[in-house]
């Protein structure tokens, strides 16, 4: 499955840069993540439990960060695995500065899935995917406009995690959506 696309922050390069090196926020944009820790240098330990139609389970596994060029570009490699299957993956993260204060982030990558996971289609994976991609970006664009807030304030940094019901929406919105624009689709189609 290839992942792609881009958003973007009202950050500097280096403060998005530090949001993505911060294990407490990528734990807290991630539903479902029970734990995120750093355990070798740019290696990262991390326990999700996802739910992608009827198959639920916990996955762990490694986070590697390798061919950083700070605060530009890096690779993420991730290995997972679980009950409901593995995910395996590379992906490209470039960060370009976009004047006033806001950064865009694209990113490409490549992910492999199986076991029980890849059984139940490529559609639903697909929306569930970018279900929780949109919600980590949601979750990290809060997080970094209350760090900023903070920082300005000169105050402790308070700020709240996707949570798993959240995600279950964002899911269930992004499936009626496809449904109705696969549906707009036939109706142009004439079927």
């Amino acid at each position: 499955m290839k992942v792609e696309g881009e958003h973007l922050f009202n950050g500097t390069q280096q403060q998005v840069w530090d949001l993505f090196r911060d294990t407490e926020v990528m734990a807290a944009a991630l539903p479902g993540t029970k734990k995120m820790e750093l355990v070798g240098e740019n290696t990262y330990e991390a326990v999700m439990n996802v739910r992608v139609g009827p198959v639920v389970g916990e996955f762990s596994g490694q986070l590697v960060i390798s061919n950083e060029e700070h605060p530009n570009s890096y690779t993420m490699t991730v290995d997972g695995r679980g009950k409901p299957g593995f995910l395996k993956g590379v992906g490209d993260v470039i960060l370009t500065n976009q004047g006033a204060n806001q950064t865009m982030m694209g990113y490409t990558g490549e992910v492999q899935i199986g076991g029980k996971l890849a059984a139940v289609g490529q559609r639903l994976i697909d929306t569930v995917a970018k279900s929780i991609i949109n919600q980590a970006f949601e979750t990290l664009d809060r997080i970094l406009a209350e760090k900023t807030a903070a920082e300005v304030d000169d105050r402790e940094v308070e700020y709240q995690g996707a949570s798993e019901k959240d995600y279950a929406a964002t899911i269930a919105k992004d499936m009626v959506g496809g449904i109705f624009s696969a549906l707009k689709g036939k109706k142009k189609d004439g079927k």
